[in-house]
């Protein structure tokens, strides 16, 4: 397996064009076009799990932290982060990163917390903007079936949990093939009329290729006449955070004991007890306290995510229990999530876990 083969297979699923302004996803070191035999999974890429990856003969390390976040001046092996990639380099390991890209989807990071916990109805807690557009396209009438099947098939026509979704209206077109046209129809140099339909579909922004691409593979015309036009809805599956239904009421202890089992902590940090049911449930995997206005606003009773500051617990307000589960605590079945992923599409690939246990934090 070539690594591009396997980078395409997981930006079908995260695009990179999701990662954070501030993030540094994709393919940080090695040849794409390398043959590999096997990957390991990890949270986060150490001279460990290195190693560990080189004992296993696996050529390639798939972190949901990149190990290079920020600018590098030299390779000296000063610091961790130059020796990590020294050791990937010295075993021909490449080192690839999906991070706020797969925190971005609903069925990303967020979701393997949410199915973890037994959520249901969940939905994207902080939606990213300007991630919709719309494809208005011009076709004959009766090859309209055709460019819409294609563009289906492409991705296009996705709106929440509804597929397939076109809007159609008849019209007349004109064209006049010019000097050096192949016209489907009609002359050079003298003006045609046909009957279209005017086909429109929502897309997200990331499938805009392949939708473009497919448009015109189906489309008759040697010219298509199309529109791109920016929308501000927001896509329901793309996103910062999660909120969704527990099963049933929990009281507030049990929900909180609840946690400790499902991530294996030894303790939680929270706000103080409200005396109330928790059944609405908001969560953010990493570094979460950005969102907590975001899940009082939607009616949580509890939020829970990592790395919460001494003042950010203020601002749950009396609102909501807090809950900071660990950044490492919410995050480290991501592992099990990508491993699963590529199982799915590349049934063929071996993809190993890595046995290494990168949180940096003990409790004593």
């Amino acid at each position: 397996m070539r690594i591009k083969e396997v980078i395409n297979a997981l930006e079908a699923w995260a695009p990179r064009s999701l990662q954070e302004d501030y993030d540094n996803c994709g393919l940080q070191v090695g040849d794409p076009g390398t043959e590999v035999s096997a990957a390991m999974v990890c949270l986060d890429c150490t001279e460990q799990v290195v190693e560990e990856a080189a004992r296993m003969g696996c050529g390639l390390i798939i972190s949901h932290h990149p190990v290079i976040f920020r600018g590098l001046k030299s390779l000296a092996g000063g610091g961790p982060v130059e020796r990590t990639v020294l050791s990937a380099i010295r075993h021909g390991i490449a080192l690839y990163a999906i991070h706020t890209n797969l925190d971005n989807v609903i069925d990303g990071v967020n979701g393997e917390i949410a199915a973890r916990l037994g959520l249901t109805g969940v939905q994207v807690l902080d939606p990213k903007p300007a991630q919709l557009r719309k494809l208005v396209v011009y076709v004959p009438m009766d090859h309209a079936d055709a460019v819409r099947n294609a563009l289906f098939s492409a991705g296009a026509g996705h709106i929440g949990n509804y597929d397939e979704c076109s809007f159609t209206v008849g019209g007349m077109g004109t064209f006049r093939p010019g000097p050096g046209s192949s016209p489907f129809l009609g002359e050079q140099g003298t003006r045609e009329s046909i009957a279209e339909f005017r086909l429109e579909f929502i897309y997200s922004t990331p499938q805009e290729r392949t939708i473009l691409a497919a448009m015109r593979a189906a489309h008759p015309y040697e010219e298509v006449a199309y529109d791109l036009l920016p929308l501000a809805n927001t896509d329901p599956r793309v996103g910062s955070g999660l909120v969704g239904e527990l099963p049933g009421p929990m009281e507030e202890q049990a929900f909180l004991q609840h946690l400790k089992e499902v991530f294996s902590l030894a303790v939680v940090r929270h706000t103080r007890l409200l005396g109330r049911p928790v059944k609405r449930v908001a969560l953010c995997g990493g570094s979460g306290a950005f969102l907590i206005g975001k899940a009082r606003s939607a009616g949580a009773d509890a939020y829970l995510t990592g790395d919460v500051k001494y003042h950010e617990f203020f601002e749950a307000d009396g609102r909501l229990l807090l809950a900071d589960i660990g950044h490492y605590g919410s995050e480290q079945f991501t592992m099990h999530l990508i491993q699963r992923r590529l199982r799915e599409v590349l049934p063929t690939f071996a993809v190993r876990l890595t046995e290494t246990v990168t949180d940096p934090i003990y409790h004593s």
